[in-house]
């Protein structure tokens, strides 16, 4: 039996910081697999790798040895740098338990999305931080600690005042050993409920059949997210929410967990920590291309609500973040289009009524939520959405 992630960890930083090479550093796996991704470089989708943590008398490591003892099982999620895939960060976000802000040692700090991702995990709660001081390979000594100083000098009053800043160079390996320490003394386990009513968040979803396969070989679609509360186990009665686009109406869908993948390993139970495949009996043509991302999981007859349509009380921030001019963030007008991020659905929707403490917003596109989850605000300035603020979702 495969040893089951314990924890989701997300790697966030602006582009070409090098989120993807430390990854595959930790891992072995190249997450950028898109074919979009591989043609730009750049991560466009969330990108999956599981990496097993072991420690011997030499230090920490990722793999095993004769005298290794385990330590635990890390989902990590590669979440975009780029500022145009902000809702695919924040998608990232909603799935994790702690975060690794990676910051290049060889350009100024902060970058535009630096700053961005920053306040995105400030934004949604993400309290746990490993700061990863990253390509110190390409500076001297000197260039590297005025980088350091620099670093701490952002961080300075916001949720990663007191994050351990490690130097690493994810392009040679140096210094793994001590992020995989300070991963493991900042980032815990958390303490879980298993005996919750199971909830799903559907991050990708995918037909994973080769073309010109055979009728009797098809292999229904496959979701790829990451349980947030309780279980799911093979053979639950499962709805998704909201569902199926058909006309101006979304289609709840209801199917049978056919399967359970953690990485490349089979499981028999999904439980939060890290990112899983849900093998379900559904016709591929409804999965592919992450049609169904943003979705929601529960078991049969447990589904929340699904708004077209609802009332929001914001907190606005008061810089808009991302931005390279200095701007406060203005009042939500009536009228004006936001981006709304739920858990991990993005949807766009048009402001119907302003009042003093809340806002009633019409969506484009239907998400399934509940009222305590927290959904977050992006206005859109020049040609760019940047994150304004975060709401409640009223009653």
């Amino acid at each position: 039996m495969a040893d089951l992630p314990e924890a989701s960890i997300l790697l966030v930083g602006h582009v070409d910081h090098g989120k993807t090479s430390l990854l595959e550093k930790l891992s072995g796996i190249w997450t950028d697999t898109h074919s979009e991704e591989m043609k730009r470089g750049i991560t466009i989708k969330l990108g999956y790798a599981n990496v097993n943590f072991y420690k011997d008398k030499k230090g920490y490591m990722t793999k095993s040895s004769k005298d290794a003892k385990f330590l635990r099982s890390v989902s990590f999620v590669d979440a975009p740098g780029h500022e145009t895939l902000m809702a695919t960060m924040l998608s990232g976000a909603a799935i994790v338990d702690g975060a690794l802000l990676l910051i290049a040692a060889n350009e100024k700090c902060p970058q535009p999305q630096t700053r961005e991702h920053l306040m995105a995990l400030e934004i949604v709660g993400i309290k746990n931080i490993v700061i990863v001081q990253n390509k110190i390979d390409l500076v001297d000594e000197k260039q590297a600690l005025d980088n350091y100083a620099k670093i701490k000098e952002f961080v300075k009053g916001t949720i990663a005042e007191n994050a351990p800043v490690i130097p690493v160079s994810a392009q040679h390996g140096t210094n793994i050993s001590e992020l995989i320490e300070s991963i493991e003394e900042n980032i815990k386990t958390p303490v879980r409920n298993f005996e919750k009513d199971p909830v799903f968040f559907v991050a990708r979803s995918f037909d994973v059949n080769k073309p010109g396969v055979g009728v009797d070989k098809i292999i229904g679609g496959v979701l790829g997210g990451a349980v947030k509360e309780g279980r799911f186990k093979i053979g639950d009665k499962i709805e998704i929410n909201p569902g199926f686009n058909k006309g101006e109406k979304y289609i709840r869908i209801h199917t049978v967990i056919h399967g359970l993948m953690s990485g490349k390993d089979k499981i028999s139970e999904a439980t939060p920590g890290g990112s899983v495949a849900i093998l379900t009996g559904l016709d591929p043509s409804v999965v592919k291309s992450d049609s169904l991302s943003g979705n929601l999981i529960t078991l049969e007859g447990r589904s929340p609500e699904v708004f077209y349509r609802f009332k929001l009380r914001p907190e606005l921030l008061k810089r808009v973040v991302g931005s390279k001019e200095d701007l406060e963030v203005d009042p939500i007008r009536k009228g004006e289009i936001l981006m709304l991020n739920i858990n991990s659905s993005t949807s766009v929707g048009d402001v119907a009524a302003v009042s003093k403490r809340e806002i009633e917003v019409s969506l484009r596109i239907p998400v399934a939520a509940r009222f305590t989850d927290r959904v977050t605000i992006s206005r859109r300035i020049g040609t760019r959405w940047r994150l304004i603020g975060i709401a409640d979702v009223v009653k």
